[in-house]
């Protein structure tokens, strides 16, 4: 009996096995048929592959200096390991809480003011009956995310200055005083976001006037019958319909939370209003590359990776949780 039930255990084995292999080959020749019939589709993804590979994947492997006293003479190999202790000066820092509420504010202002300009701008262009109106006013609000950052902390400087700015001469005119937008921290963050809101909203809408294109004209007919408005047409279907994109744009909002940019930041800071304008992105650069810290620099920039990979998982599940699709 005993010889019976390994004799059928090792049977049972070997055909799992022989299943395996022959699901294994099936796989592999599918997935050649499908390669050799699109070829040149895959063909037309290889350099973004290419790219993503050596400026993307390669480049992480320069992460254990994080975990190193790394220096350019040693180099990766013959640096001495020294654990946690880049992530152990980071927290407990004088300059960690003042980076992580600058970044945070920042963010969050970005989070509530920022996310919802497209969707809002989107809704409103999906209104307009005159098609050649629409493209126009497309066309123009789509021209300020073409524009660097360079010339739009120049026209800042040049509008907000309290010497001849424009805005600061209208507010001189009207209260008897003028403001230093430009010096003043307190200002610093809802500046960012201003710029931000100007620079990328009409950009931003291209994603959502896609998804507007896919929503269902029936249901709209089926609303109207049943006496609905233009407001509650777009509360009660056109909403819904986009509802999913939204959320997906939300987690990769929430996941970029640390991630504040650096090249806005840093133009229109100043040693005014540093006290609120030096952020994780900022500090990175000024603690690694000028003042030579590879490994605490790069430490700065993992937990800002590993923080912001947390939130994208986190805010996905969550999504799930609440009954959308989620991002994967």
């Amino acid at each position: 009996m005993e010889r019976s039930l390994k004799k059928e255990k090792k049977e049972r084995r070997k055909k799992d096995h022989l299943k395996n292999i022959f699901l294994k080959n099936l796989f592999m020749l599918n997935l050649y048929a499908g390669i050799k019939r699109h070829k040149w589709l895959y063909l037309l993804i290889f350099p973004g592959f290419i790219y993503f590979i050596i400026f993307k994947y390669v480049p992480m492997l320069g992460a254990i200096i994080a975990f190193q006293q790394f220096s350019p003479v040693t180099g990766f190999l013959k640096s001495p390991f020294v654990g946690l202790y880049h992530f152990k000066n980071l927290f407990i820092g004088p300059d960690f809480l003042r980076l992580l509420t600058n970044t945070l504010g920042i963010s969050i202002l970005s989070l509530v003011f920022f996310f919802p300009a497209p969707i809002i701008l989107a809704l409103l262009l999906n209104e307009i009956r005159s098609k050649v109106f629409e493209r126009i006013s497309q066309t123009l609000i789509y021209v300020p995310h073409f524009i660097s950052y360079v010339i739009v902390a120049t026209l800042s400087y040049q509008l907000l200055n309290i010497n001849d700015g424009a805005i600061n001469i209208l507010i001189q005119s009207v209260f008897g005083k003028t403001v230093d937008v430009l010096a003043g921290p307190q200002y610093f963050k809802g500046l960012i976001v201003g710029q931000n809101i100007w620079k990328e909203t009409g950009y931003g809408t291209i994603i959502f006037l896609a998804a507007l294109s896919g929503v269902d004209m029936e249901l709209y007919e089926a609303a109207k019958v049943d006496g609905a408005g233009r407001m509650r047409l777009m509360w009660h279907v056109t909403l819904p319909a986009i509802r999913g994109t939204i959320v997906i744009m939300l987690i990769l909002k929430v996941g970029s939370v640390l991630n504040t940019g650096y090249e806005q930041i840093f133009l229109m800071q100043n040693s005014l209003n540093i006290r609120a304008a030096d952020v994780f992105d900022t500090y990175v650069y000024t603690r690694g590359i000028k003042q030579g810290q590879y490994s605490y620099a790069t430490a700065v920039g993992l937990f800002k990776t590993v923080v912001s990979m947390i939130l994208v998982l986190g805010s996905n599940k969550l999504a799930k949780k609440c009954g959308e699709s989620g991002f994967y």
